[in-house]
C-alpha cells in the first residue's frame, strides 16, 4: 500500500467522481484508476461501485475511508514536522555548559532561543571543561558554551561571543580597599585564593588567563569552599584576595568588590561542530553570536 495509492482512494471518495478526482490529483484519468485498481489488488476486495452514471463506495471502502485519512494526516504531520527540524524550527538542542555559564549566561541565552524558535526542545547539562569539550568534537553535545580562550579540537569551532569584567574580592581592611579599582600588580605580593583546576576547571583557566594577562604570580592557596562563588573564603585568614565576575558576587560581605584597572575582560566561547550539530544548533550559535549580551556583559570579536 502506497502513499500516492491512498491519496487517490481518498480523492475518488471524497469526489466520487474519477475525472474530477484525477482533476485534484493533477493527474490523469487513467493513471488515476490505475492507482485505486492497484490497491483493490492489494486489499482484495473493491473499494468502489462503479456503474456509468454514478461511483459509490462499497462497505469496504466506507471502512477504509477515515482510516485512509488518518494516515494521510499523519503524514502531513511527518513531513511538517520533518521540515520544521530542517530548517532548524523543530527537534532539540543539547546545550553543555561549564559552571561559570550557569548563573546568567545560559539562561539568558536559551530565553532568548526559546522565543525565537519555540517548537525546538532545549537540554542543558551541566559539564566540566574537558567531558564538554570531547562530547561536542563526538557530536553528542550540540552546542558548548563556556569560559576562558580554550584550544579548538578537530572537528569543531570555537568563537569568544562575550565576555564580563574581571573583578577582585578583598577584605574591607585591605589597604586598596577605599580604592576605585584595583591593578592585579598591586596584588602580586598578596595570597590569592583560588579553587582547585580539577574542581572547577573552566574558571581556573580563566583566572590563570587573567594573570598571565597582568603579568603576575602571587601565592595561590586553594580554596576550602567547593562553591564556584567562593563566599565563604574569608574564612581563611591566610587567603588575602580573590578573583570573581558579576556572576558571581551575590553573598561576599563584608568583603570589598572592586573592578580591575586596566579591564582585564574574562571571555566566554562557544564550542560547536558544524558537521555533526542539527541545523537547530545552528540557528542557536547565529544567535549568540549577533544578540546584544546581558546587561553588564560585553560584547566578543564575533560582534564587532
Amino acid at each position: 500500500m502506497e502513499i500516492r495509492q491512498i491519496e487517490a482512494f481518498v480523492a475518488v471518495a471524497e469526489q466520487l467522481h474519477f475525472g474530477r478526482a484525477a482533476e485534484q490529483m493533477r493527474i490523469g484519468q487513467p493513471a488515476l484508476s490505475e492507482l485505486v485498481q492497484r490497491l483493490e489488488r492489494e486489499l482484495g476486495t473493491p473499494l468502489f461501485a462503479r456503474t456509468t452514471r454514478r461511483v459509490a463506495l462499497t462497505p469496504a471502502g466506507e471502512e477504509l475511508l477515515p482510516r485512509a485519512r488518518s494516515i494521510l494526516d499523519d503524514v502531513t504531520s511527518a513531513k511538517t514536522a520533518v521540515r520544521r527540524v530542517a530548517q532548524g524550527e523543530g527537534g532539540t538542542l543539547r546545550l553543555g555548559i561549564t559552571p561559570p555559564v550557569a548563573p546568567v549566561l545560559a539562561p539568558y541565552l536559551t530565553q532568548q532561543f526559546a522565543a525565537r524558535a519555540p517548537l525546538v526542545a532545549i537540554t542543558v547539562q551541566q559539564l566540566w571543561l574537558p567531558m564538554m569539550t570531547q562530547l561536542v568534537a563526538a557530536g553528542q553535545i550540540d552546542v558548548g558554551i563556556t569560559c576562558g580562550l580554550t584550544l579548538a579540537q578537530p572537528g569543531s569551532i570555537h568563537a569568544s561571543f562575550c565576555a564580563q569584567p574581571l573583578l577582585v574580592a578583598v577584605r574591607p581592611e585591605h589597604r586598596l580597599a577605599s580604592a576605585a579599582g584595583i591593578d592585579l600588580a598591586g596584588l602580586a605580593g598578596d595570597t590569592l585564593g583560588m579553587s582547585r583546576d580539577s574542581l572547577f576547571p573552566a574558571w581556573a583557566l580563566s583566572q590563570r588567563q587573567a594573570l598571565a594577562k597582568a603579568g603576575i604570580e602571587p601565592r595561590i592557596v586553594h580554596l576550602d569552599d567547593t562553591d564556584i562563588a567562593a563566599r565563604r573564603w574569608q574564612e581563611q585568614r591566610e587567603i588575602d584576595w580573590i578573583m570573581l565576575i558579576g556572576s558571581f558576587t551575590a553573598g561576599h560581605d563584608p568583603a570589598t568588590i572592586k573592578p580591575v584597572v586596566p579591564e582585564i575582560p574574562v571571555p566566554f566561547v562557544l564550542q560547536w561542530s558544524p558537521e555533526r550539530a542539527p541545523t537547530a544548533a545552528a540557528l542557536f550559535v547565529d544567535m549568540a553570536l549577533t544578540i546584544r549580551p546581558p546587561t553588564g556583559w560585553s560584547s566578543g570579536p564575533a560582534h564587532e
